[in-house]
C-alpha cells in the first residue's frame, strides 16, 4: 500500500499531468503544488517516467488481468460491456496518454495496446478473422475508448449504454 505522501504525489502528478500533459508538468510544479520539496518527491520517484510508470501501471495489470480471465467464446455483449466499465476506470490516464502521445513511446505502451486490441479481438469473435471483421472491430473498441474520453465528464449511464450498443452493432452483434 503507498504511503500517503505517494497517494498524494500520484494524485497531484496525475492531475496536472491530464490537464497539462506529462512532458509540460515539470516536477518542480508537482512538489510546489503539493508543498513539499524536490528531494522528497525524488524519494518517492526518481524521475517523471517513473512517476508516468506508477500512474499507468494500473491501467496495464486491469488490461492484462482483464484478457486473462476472458476466455474466447464467451458472451461478446457482456464482453463490451466489461471492457467499457475497465477503460472508464482508467478514463483519466487514457486522456493523459492520448494528451501527450510521447508517453507511449517511454513506457513501450504503444505496441502492447496494438496486441491487446488484437486478443481482445480474438475474444470477442475468434482467432480467425477476415480483414473486414479486423477492421470493424478496430472501430468498435476503438470507437469505446474515444467515448470513454471525450465524453468522460458526463456520467457512466449516459455513455455505456450508447457506447456498448454502437461497438455491438458495428460488429454485428
Amino acid at each position: 500500500m503507498p504511503s500517503d505522501t505517494k497517494a498524494r504525489i500520484l494524485a497531484v502528478a496525475r492531475e496536472l499531468f491530464v490537464r497539462q500533459g506529462v512532458q509540460a508538468t515539470s516536477l518542480r510544479q508537482i512538489s510546489e503544488r503539493l508543498g513539499i520539496t524536490k528531494p522528497a518527491l525524488y524519494y518517492h520517484f526518481s524521475s517523471r517516467d517513473d512517476l508516468v510508470r506508477s500512474i499507468v501501471e494500473p491501467l496495464v495489470e486491469d488490461i492484462e488481468g482483464f484478457l486473462r480471465e476472458r476466455m474466447p467464446g464467451g458472451d461478446a455483449r457482456s464482453l463490451l460491456e466489461d471492457y467499457f466499465d475497465m477503460i472508464w476506470r482508467h478514463r483519466d490516464v487514457i486522456v493523459m496518454m492520448v494528451r501527450d502521445l510521447s508517453t507511449l513511446g517511454h513506457l513501450d505502451l504503444g505496441t502492447r495496446m496494438f496486441e491487446w486490441r488484437r486478443e481482445l479481438m480474438d475474444r470477442l469473435l475468434g482467432p480467425e478473422l477476415t480483414m473486414a471483421q479486423r477492421i470493424r472491430a478496430t472501430v468498435a473498441l476503438g470507437g469505446m475508448s474515444d467515448c470513454a474520453v471525450e465524453y468522460a465528464h458526463l456520467p457512466l449511464e449516459e455513455v455505456k449504454p450508447t457506447a456498448v450498443e454502437a461497438a455491438a452493432v458495428v460488429l454485428g452483434l
